[in-house]
């Protein structure tokens, strides 16, 4: 029996919450509306509204978010309010990625570098096989799903389906396992490995959290058994068994071999059209190169940089579009555009980010022309498949404005909790201003954001507020997800009262801590000081009582006159709203938990299985347990080790800090 999507949740619907359920499910159900956008404002209850959308449509669901953090977020609540369901995690594996480059200025080439979080390739490939076995699947997704995955028709044929009772040579089954990229270890079982113990086949596939075990008698296969992969306790009998690939990529032989052809063919026109161009360099880089990974692919099957000829082993046409995890999803399902003024336009950036590269690399003759087609979607081709699209956002672009058949508002805040006041003050003395709102907020033990226009000025700010004794912290781009991570879970913790940012103080981060925004040159026209960038940066004061927003500027621009309005016009909607209805505002409470999904944190922290306290364990020790920490994400309990080991978070702070004064020495 088909399973459907079962909603589970404490709470009922309030404020704008029930409209907007009803609009939205009757939109899609009986109006057949392709896009529809839900302009909700922060602390609203935005994710709740979707899933009881969610829950009448009954189809699956692919919810896009912009960056990792967001997308994880995203899917605990989803797993919460649909915990007898499939919600899965789809993000980049890459815990490090340095893309393959050539810098023509320079004559500097930069090989790829690259590591591999197999925890988040784990639940990749967990999220595939549900969409193929299951209807009731939400996939919580960055735009990594516009990528090349590998084709699905190869995927879906390379699966193996068994049954108890079913004559199989063990050989060639044990054949199988090993060209879909299972490795045979007898001594170490982890997923993507199997083992054989003469008439037993124990298999630990890439995408669970249990092991298969098969016992043959002779070459039929007696007996299927789930298994716990640890202590190999049998939980369950199984009649059938079903066996995914272990890595989305799935070729054989015969497609090698004919790929081989077509790229010694390519590899013949372009060599004789750089040496007819006199280009006698390039033309001797790209057949020395080529040859190379021809020869690779040849012996072994596989190449560094394989991804460069996936048009030749998928046997697409050239300008075709690789196979990405969209192809998985049945016509009809739901997406769902988290941020979508964000969102959408990095969709459209993917590729022609990702084209000028290459294009370097191809002119040079680093790569064959076919490396350009190991791409992400266009925005046209991801056109095709928003047959049904909510977009979801407080400031929602004009591209959705304009297609939508219907914007619905969710202005209304369940706790009552106002917009924030808003305070324009004048930006020549915007420093010292801000450090008596820094030394007001302190004292009610409140937490403060403010946002500069730049790297440097953010660090400049931050190390003069520390020389004033204030708890403050800088956070950008500089810094790791490691150490940005930590500062955030250090601010609502109250360890730091005041963070100083850029741009990432903005869309979907949650500290219902921070009653007070300071915006520096709030009057600088441009992306960061927007009416839009405005809006969301003064709603990260939305989630408290007594939420406050300065912006310092010496004159009235549209943005802040847009930002100032739409404030007020959202601040009168929610009073109304709470005289009618007698509620007094109440700021919203949050357990401060980790930033992202569980199951890429450890079960138990490695320190709790210690016998000595933290403090008197040796630092060899205590290093190796902070990276296990590191590689299942549990940035806390990573941090707390670092700590212990000599106040890390100071060190990793001071180092940005002496890069940058080392910068201004050699200018």
């Amino acid at each position: 029996m088909e399973q459907s999507f079962s909603l589970y949740a404490p709470w009922e619907p309030r404020g704008d919450q029930p409209e907007a359920i009803r609009r939205l499910s009757r939109g899609l159900l009986e109006k057949n509306h392709s896009f529809q956008t839900l302009l909700g404002v922060t602390g609203s209850g935005k994710t709740f509204t979707v899933a009881n959308v969610i829950q009448a449509y009954q189809r699956p669901v692919l919810v896009l978010a912009h960056n990792k953090t967001l997308a994880a977020q995203l899917y605990s609540e989803f797993k919460t309010f649909f915990p007898e369901n499939s919600v899965n995690y789809f993000v980049s594996y890459y815990d490090y990625y340095q893309p393959e480059a050539y810098l023509p200025a320079q004559d500097t080439y930069i090989e790829k570098d690259a590591s591999i979080n197999k925890n988040i390739e784990k639940l990749r490939l967990a999220t595939t096989k549900a969409l193929l076995e299951r209807r009731d699947v939400i996939v919580v997704s960055s735009v990594s799903c516009i990528y090349g995955l590998g084709q699905r028709k190869n995927y879906e044929e390379a699966v193996f389906r068994f049954s108890r009772g079913d004559s199989y040579p063990r050989r060639e089954f044990l054949s199988w396992l090993l060209r879909n990229y299972y490795q045979r270890n007898d001594v170490e079982f982890s997923p993507g490995v199997f083992r054989v113990r003469g008439d037993v086949v124990d298999i630990y596939p890439a995408y669970s959290d249990t092991a298969l075990r098969v016992l043959f008698f002779d070459d039929e296969i007696e007996e299927i058994a789930e298994v716990d992969p640890v202590s190999m306790k049998k939980l369950e009998e199984k009649e059938h068994g079903a066996l995914f690939p272990a890595k989305h990529y799935v070729t054989d032989s015969s497609t090698v071999a004919q790929a081989l052809d077509f790229i010694e063919k390519d590899l013949t026109i372009r060599v004789t059209e750089l040496e007819g161009q006199g280009r006698l360099l390039e033309a001797e880089r790209l057949r020395s190169r080529t040859t190379y990974d021809m020869e690779m692919l040849q012996e072994v099957g596989y190449c560094s940089g394989i991804e460069n000829y996936s048009r030749y082993l998928d046997g697409r046409e050239p300008g075709e579009p690789p196979g990405t995890l969209l192809d998985f999803f049945p016509e009809e399902f739901l997406l769902v555009v988290d941020e979508s003024h964000i969102t959408l336009p990095q969709v459209r950036g993917m590729y022609r980010g990702d084209r000028s590269r290459k294009e370097t690399l191809v002119d040079y003759g680093f790569r064959l022309p076919a490396a350009l087609d190991n791409r992400p979607l266009q925005w046209e081709e991801f056109r095709q498949y928003m047959k049904r699209a909510l977009f979801i956002s407080a400031t929602p672009g004009d591209w959705e404005l304009e297609h939508s058949q219907q914007v619905v508002e969710q202005i209304v805040r369940p706790t009552g909790v106002l917009d924030p006041h808003i305070t324009i003050l004048p930006a020549r003395n915007q420093v010292d201003d801000v450090v008596d709102k820094i030394t007001a907020a302190v004292s009610r033990k409140e937490r403060m954001l403010v946002t500069t226009l730049t790297k440097r000025s953010s660090e400049d700010l931050a190390e003069y507020l520390e020389s004033l004794k204030f708890k403050v912290r800088y956070i950008h781009s500089e810094l790791n997800a490691f150490e940005r991570a930590e500062l955030l879970t250090e601010l609502r913790r109250g360890n730091i009262d005041v963070l100083v940012g850029v741009n990432l103080l903005r869309e979907g981060i949650d500290l219902p801590e921070v009653s007070t925004v300071a915006i520096l040159d709030a009057d600088r026209e441009g992306y960061l000081r927007s009416g839009k960038s405005l809006v969301q940066t003064i709603g990260r004061a939305a989630r408290h009582r007594t939420g406050e927003v300065f912006l310092y500027a010496d004159r009235l621009t549209d943005s802040i006159i847009y930002a100032r309005d739409e404030t007020a016009r959202r601040r009168s909607i929610q009073e109304e709203w709470n005289r009618k209805n007698h509620v007094t505002p109440t700021s919203i409470e949050k357990p401060i938990i980790s930033l992202l999904p569980e199951e890429l944190l450890q079960e138990e922290s490695p320190g709790s299985r210690a016998r000595k306290p933290l403090e008197e364990l040796d630092p060899r020790t205590l290093e190796t347990l902070m990276w296990q920490a590191v590689e299942k994400l549990d940035f806390e309990a990573a941090a707390e080790y670092r700590n212990i080991l000599g106040k890390a978070p100071e060190r990793s702070y001071k180092r940005v800090a002496e890069n940058r004064r080392s910068r201004r020495k050699r200018a």
